[in-house]
């Protein structure tokens, strides 16, 4: 078997490999970890504003103040 023969066969092995999705590389979870820990920072900042807090405070107030 020569050169080129073995060289083209581990180029269609690399093609065949990259052609593949069998999940996310580190990279895509660097990403998707920087992300979702972003929107945990913008949820927080929103749930801990005054207004959405006076809000779940007013519904939480009427819950426990419900009669039976």
């Amino acid at each position: 078997m020569g050169v080129r023969a073995r060289l083209g066969g581990w180029l269609r092995a690399r093609r065949a490999a990259a052609r593949r999705d069998e999940g996310m590389t580190t990279s895509e979870y660097a990403v998707g970890t920087i992300a979702a820990a972003a929107f945990a920072a913008v949820l927080y900042k929103i749930v801990t504003s005054g207004a959405v807090s006076g809000a779940l405070e007013s519904v939480i107030g009427k819950a426990l103040d419900a009669p039976f």
